[in-house]
């Protein structure tokens, strides 16, 4: 299934090493704003635009987008007559 074909948003990225070096960065700028905050004052919080730019500006959309990169080529979802399916890739 390409994108055009898709009915919903793609999340996924290029490849599975890419999403989740993005996911380290996202979750680890997000993480490190707040636990280094009492070290580094306010400045600390430059971290969270890091973070939030990382996993595209949500944490669950990140999840979702690691689930579409890992079944992405393995999962084939067919509709017809109103109802779909999801079978294994050939």
């Amino acid at each position: 299934m390409t994108r055009a074909e898709a009915d919903g948003p793609d999340f996924a990225s290029a490849s599975l090493p890419r999403h989740l070096v993005r996911g380290l960065i996202g979750f680890g700028g997000l993480i490190g704003s707040v636990a280094l905050l009492p070290a580094a004052g306010p400045v600390s919080l430059l971290l969270l635009p890091v973070g939030a730019l990382a996993l595209r500006g949500c944490p669950m959309c990140w999840a979702i987008g690691l689930v579409q990169t890992v079944s992405r080529g393995r999962l084939r979802r067919t509709c017809e007559g109103g109802s779909c399916k999801l079978t294994v890739a050939d």
